[in-house]
């Protein structure tokens, strides 16, 4: 029996459960404001305690990668949990593939820095008014962003039901 269609449904259903939990209650505030954070554009972020940290490049960097450590993380506990629980095996490679895939492509559009990828993309295809749209209890940037870590989770889930068996 092909158990990569039903490998495959599992997988994305866990990678987009586990992405969208951490995205947004796991994800740390400082992380959250400060991932973008450029040399040329810094965010000034005030801890809860008062003071006050300006953040650069460096440290913009660094919250994007640990916010997506933290995601990709949690993704791949959720995807070998649920994966187990449910009776799929899915091949170590297969699921290193699909985290990479996954971490790579949100670190790009996470780390936004002025005009980032996520911008280019929309001004490119037509989009860039619709990025830049925050009204109607809608943000279009917002909207871009998850729907590029949803269409990249897609793929992943793909190359992690790759070699999938039953166990």
């Amino acid at each position: 029996m092909n158990h990569r269609p039903i490998a495959f449904a599992a997988a994305y259903a866990l990678l987009r459960a586990a992405s969208d939990h951490s995205d947004h209650w796991g994800q740390s505030d400082f992380d959250a404001q400060c991932k973008g954070a450029t040399d040329t554009a810094p965010v000034e972020y005030k801890h809860e305690d008062g003071t006050t940290v300006t953040v650069g490049t460096d440290g913009g960097r660094r919250a994007c990668l640990h916010h997506v450590l933290q995601v990709t993380t949690t993704q791949g506990l959720v995807l070998v949990a649920g994966t187990r629980v449910l009776g799929i095996r899915l091949h170590p490679a297969a699921v290193a593939g699909a985290l990479a895939v996954s971490g790579l492509t949100h670190y790009a559009a996470d780390r936004r820095v002025p005009q980032g990828l996520l911008q280019r993309l929309a001004k490119a295809t037509g989009k860039e008014r619709f990025y830049k749209l925050s009204d109607f209890g809608m943000n279009g940037a917002y909207c871009l962003d998850q729907s590029w870590h949803h269409s990249w989770e897609t793929l992943a889930a793909a190359v992690a039901s790759l070699k999938a068996r039953a166990l």
